[in-house]
């Protein structure tokens, strides 16, 4: 019989877009003891859950709760809970995951129509609030931050279009929330999704998300109770059910109500990193962490340019968060990631699409964002660089780095 060794996972330096290095705090609480679900002492982690993520999403709504699942779980519960077969879904694409929106859309059984921009560059916000008056959807779905080509999307009067022509506006912000401002209530989006493996610093395994009043009529619409928790004759719902049970927004929302009516088995150490991450991003205040991520970013794009490399994307669009690095010719980037990784212990990502093979793409996300990372990831990839054959000028991008890291008054 095959025996198998303890499980000993290698320390990364984690410079990704997701997932990133886990705070060890969360780590710790993912430690603690499980609690039954509904135990008190448990749905009062999800009550202080709930509080904190109206927070992060700076909101008064009701409903801002995890959906068990990866951030891609939370786009399609949103999604599919929000989308009727034959309603009209706007989806300005810009990127990989804006095409991700398409095809869920189209899964859901929607008219989808899109508008399309050259990856690298962003919608003017003009540009889709014309599209919304030509179109008329019943729903627009945008992504904000667009890892895939480093990219945030300005959001600004598009909220009051689609609220002008009676559309929800669906905003993917896996990649923004808690490093890059959201304004939920300000920008007048009626769903949102976040991701906890990116700026929040927690593993994947979760989705938070939050909805308005106008949301929820659309759901409350399709409500049915799940067929053995029925104590009555259920109403028939006006408009057709949600054909999803476990990503089920009207079901979901009713299990984090005072009512807690049974749905699904809640994943308790998740919900303990949630509610530690949460707290951590608080403890820092989102302008604090907002911040430094700026200057974390800063220092960063200081010693690449100091390298002689070229960034990726048009500079008034770049996502703080996110940094794209063209491979410089003749350069197997491949080849690169992997000595980063083998000798130096640190991952970058590639990309997709028609990105694949162009471009490095750099996180400084959450617990990863630190001066440590950013200086350790420009001395190694001064030396992989120089291994491969190309001209780098000798210890200036740490320099560069270093000269912003000292600017700041200590």
């Amino acid at each position: 019989m095959k025996r198998y060794e303890d499980l000993s996972p290698s320390l990364r330096c984690i410079m990704t877009p997701g997932p990133v290095e886990v705070d060890p705090r969360v780590l710790r609480a993912m430690s603690y003891p499980v609690l039954g679900q509904f135990d008190p002492e448990f749905t009062e982690i999800m009550n202080e859950t709930m509080e904190m993520l109206r927070e992060l999403f700076a909101t008064k709504n009701q409903w801002a709760y995890p959906v068990d699942g990866t951030s891609r779980s939370g786009i399609e519960a949103v999604m599919v809970s929000l989308i009727v077969p034959g309603d009209r879904v706007l989806v300005p694409v810009f990127g990989r995951f804006g095409h991700l929106l398409y095809e869920i859309a189209e899964r859901c059984g929607a008219e989808v129509l899109t508008i399309e921009q050259t990856w690298g560059r962003v919608f003017p916000p003009e540009e889709v609030i014309e599209a919304i008056r030509r179109f008329k959807p019943d729903v627009v779905a945008m992504v904000h931050g667009e890892t895939s080509t480093g990219r945030v999307q300005p959001l600004d009067g598009i909220g009051q279009a689609c609220r002008e022509q009676d559309a929800l506006l669906i905003v993917d912000a896996v990649a923004t929330i808690g490093g890059v401002p959201v304004e939920t209530d300000a920008w007048m989006l009626d769903a949102v999704v976040g991701g906890t493996q990116k700026c929040l610093s927690i593993p994947s395994g979760m989705a938070p998300v939050t909805y308005n009043d106008r949301a929820e009529a659309k759901l409350l619409r399709r409500k049915q109770v799940e067929r053995g928790l029925r104590t009555d004759t259920a109403a028939v719902s006006e408009l057709p059910v949600v054909r999803s049970n476990y990503l089920d927004l009207s079901m979901l929302q009713d299990y984090w109500s005072p009512r807690r009516l049974n749905h699904h088995t809640e994943m308790t150490s998740m919900l303990y990193a949630l509610r530690e991450g949460l707290r951590l991003v608080l403890e820092e205040g989102l302008e604090a962490r907002h911040a430094r991520h700026r200057f974390n970013e800063q220092a960063l794009t200081a010693g690449l340019s100091a390298m002689g490399l070229e960034l990726y994307g048009e500079a008034e669009s770049k996502l703080t968060v996110v940094t794209c690095v063209l491979i410089p010719a003749g350069i197997d980037g491949e080849a690169v990631r992997s000595m980063l990784l083998q000798r130096f212990g640190i991952e970058i990502a590639s990309s997709f699409g028609p990105l694949q093979g162009q471009i490095w793409r750099i996180g400084t996300m959450g617990f990863s964002c630190r001066e440590n990372n950013v200086l350790r990831l420009l001395g190694a990839l001064e030396a992989v660089l120089i291994r491969h054959g190309y001209a780098v000028p000798a210890g200036q991008g740490v320099q560069a780095a270093l000269d912003v890291y000292d600017s700041k008054v200590r």
